[in-house]
C-alpha cells in the first residue's frame, strides 16, 4: 500500500477515483486498509476545504430515493431488512461498509457521500444555513436582488438566510421553524423541509386577502361550498379565491429534492390558516383531496398559537403519535369530497359513464369520484381518462 498525503485538488481527486476502485475490496486485504486510510485522508481535506460540499449520507439516500421514485422497502436488498432501513433513515442505525457498498453498486451513490459521517437525528441540531439547498434556493429565484452563483450563495449563507422571507414579511418566519409533524415515507430533509415552508409563509405573507379568518369557519357547510367548485373547468383556482374569501391562504410552490411534500398547513402570527400545495401530482382528484386533508389540519388541530406545521407525504403511512391526527384529517377529507351517507347509496361505479352520470348529479368533479374509486379498489389503472392529468399546474402558473 502506497497512500500520499492529499496536498491539492488534483490529489483529492485522484484519491475520490481511488476510493471508488477500492469499495469492492474485502476487510482484511491491503486494499481494504488503503480503503480506510484514504477515507481518512478525503474526509480531512473536506472538511477543510469542502465542508459543504457534499450533502450528509442518509440525505444523499433520501435524495436518490427521490429520483427513483423509490420507498423504503425498495432499500431491503442494500441494506438487509425492512427494520433496518427504517433505523438507517431514521438515522438510528449507522451505515456498514457492506451496506455502503451495496448502496454504492446499486444506485449508484458516490461512495465519498456515503462514507461520511451522518448528521444527528432529527431535532438534535439546530438549524445549520450552510446546509439549506441552496442550488434550488437560487434556481427558484427565491433571494430578491441576488444575481450570484450557488457557490457563493453558499459562501454567504449566514447572510442570505434571512433573505428567505422578505423583509416586511419577517414576523412571519418564525412558524416555519416551529415544532413540525411530518407524514413521510422516507427521511425528509429538515433544512429542505423549513426552506420549503419559509418560502410558503413567505409568499403567504405577500397576499392581501380579501377576506378575514374567523376560527371555526371551516365546517361542513364550508367545505360544502368549496367543493361544488370541483364541477366548474377552473374549479382549482376558484377554491383558491373562495379561500381567500374567508381569510385563508393558499399558495402553491413545487416541493423541494429529499421533501415529497404534496402539502402543508398551519397559521400565521395573526391567525390566519396557511395551506401550502407543492401538486407534486398534476392531476385533479390529488389536488381536491390533499386541499381537503390540509383543511381537515386546519378544522381538527390547528390551534390559536399558531405553534405548528403539518407537513404530508399523502404516500406514505402517518408514524407513532401522528397516526392518529392524520387519520381524523384523512377521514375528515373523505367525508368533505364525499360524505358517507351519499357513497353508501351510489353502489358499484366502474365505467366512465357512469362517473359522469353520478358527477352531473352530485355537482361535482368526476375526478373526485374517480380518485375514490381508483383509491378504495387500490386499482390505479382505472378511470384515467377522468382524474384530471395535466390539469392543475396550469391554472396556478407552474411548470
Amino acid at each position: 500500500m502506497h497512500v500520499k498525503p492529499i496536498k491539492s485538488e488534483s490529489d483529492y481527486e485522484t484519491a475520490l477515483a481511488r476510493v471508488g476502485d477500492l469499495m469492492s475490496a474485502e476487510p482484511g486485504s491491503p486494499e481494504f486498509d488503503e480503503l480506510e486510510v484514504l477515507s481518512t485522508l478525503v474526509e480531512a481535506w473536506e472538511a477543510k476545504h469542502h465542508a459543504i460540499a457534499h450533502p450528509d449520507p442518509i440525505d444523499a439516500i433520501a435524495f436518490r430515493m427521490e429520483q427513483a421514485g423509490l420507498r423504503q422497502r425498495d432499500l431491503v436488498p442494500y441494506i438487509g431488512s425492512a427494520s433496518k432501513v427504517s433505523e438507517v433513515m431514521k438515522r438510528q442505525r449507522p451505515l456498514t461498509l457492506a451496506m455502503i457498498k451495496n448502496l454504492h453498486s446499486g444506485l449508484g451513490i458516490p461512495a465519498e457521500v456515503l462514507l461520511r459521517e451522518p448528521a444527528r437525528g432529527p431535532g438534535k441540531d439546530a438549524l445549520d444555513p450552510a446546509r439549506l439547498p441552496w442550488g434550488e434556493i437560487v434556481k427558484r429565484g427565491w433571494l430578491p436582488g441576488f444575481t450570484g452563483t450557488t457557490r457563493e450563495a453558499r459562501s454567504r449563507c449566514h447572510e442570505l438566510v434571512a433573505c428567505l422571507v422578505p423583509q416586511s414579511a419577517n414576523s412571519c418566519l418564525q412558524p416555519a421553524l416551529y415544532r413540525r409533524s411530518i407524514r413521510g415515507g422516507a427521511a425528509m430533509d429538515d433544512h429542505a423541509v423549513t426552506a420549503w415552508t419559509s418560502r410558503i409563509v413567505s409568499l403567504a405573507c405577500a397576499q392581501t386577502l380579501p377576506g378575514r379568518y374567523e376560527r371555526g369557519i371551516v365546517d361542513g357547510a364550508f367545505v360544502s361550498g368549496l367543493v361544488r367548485l370541483s364541477f366548474l373547468d377552473d374549479g382549482p383556482r376558484l377554491a383558491r379565491e373562495y379561500l381567500g374569501k374567508h381569510g385563508i391562504h393558499l399558495v402553491v410552490e413545487r416541493h423541494l429534492p429529499k421533501t415529497r411534500v404534496d402539502g402543508a398547513a398551519t397559521l400565521l402570527p395573526d391567525g390566519s390558516p396557511v395551506i401550502g400545495l407543492s401538486l407534486r401530482f398534476d392531476r385533479l382528484d390529488n389536488f381536491w383531496f390533499c386541499l381537503a386533508h390540509e383543511l381537515g389540519h386546519v378544522a381538527l388541530h390547528l390551534g390559536e398559537g399558531g405553534d405548528e406545521w403539518f407537513v404530508d407525504d399523502l404516500e406514505a403511512e402517518a408514524e407513532g403519535g401522528e397516526r392518529s391526527r392524520e387519520a381524523e384529517a384523512d377521514a375528515w377529507a373523505s367525508e368533505a369530497l364525499m360524505p358517507a351517507e351519499t357513497w353508501a347509496g351510489v353502489g358499484s361505479v366502474r365505467r366512465e359513464a357512469e362517473v359522469r352520470a353520478l358527477a352531473r348529479k352530485l355537482s361535482v368533479s368526476p375526478a373526485i369520484i374517480a380518485g375514490r374509486v381508483r383509491f378504495e379498489q387500490r386499482n390505479y389503472k382505472l378511470l384515467n381518462d377522468l382524474v384530471g392529468q395535466g390539469e392543475v399546474r396550469r391554472q396556478f402558473g407552474v411548470a
